[in-house]
């Protein structure tokens, strides 16, 4: 289970993900992101609470980096250790900022 949550200050999103990013919840983590960066210059994915994420969680916050580095940046914060070994693992600690 996946609990999505938002909190926009005029172009920055923030987005709170709590439980686990996997092949079920990774689509509607997608939906979302994509019905909410019209306008947005600055995304923050908050970690602080997701226990796990799969390919099919990676694949989305991939797209959604590539959207931002169009408009704006995408900031990566909170990472558990356990998804910032996966982060190093499959390579994109290189491709995300991660704070």
């Amino acid at each position: 289970m996946l609990n999505i949550g938002k909190n926009v200050n005029g172009s920055e999103l923030s987005i709170s993900l709590e439980g686990r990013l996997d092949t079920t919840t990774a689509p509607q983590l997608e939906e979302e992101v994509k019905n909410s960066l019209d306008g947005v210059s600055s995304l923050i994915m908050d970690l602080t609470q997701l226990e796990y994420i799969s390919s099919a969680g990676l694949r989305v916050l991939l797209s959604a980096q590539k959207v931002m580095n169009k408009q704006g940046s995408m900031v990566v914060r909170n990472a558990s250790e356990e998804v910032k070994e996966i982060f190093e693992v499959t390579g994109f600690s290189d491709i995300l900022t991660i704070e």
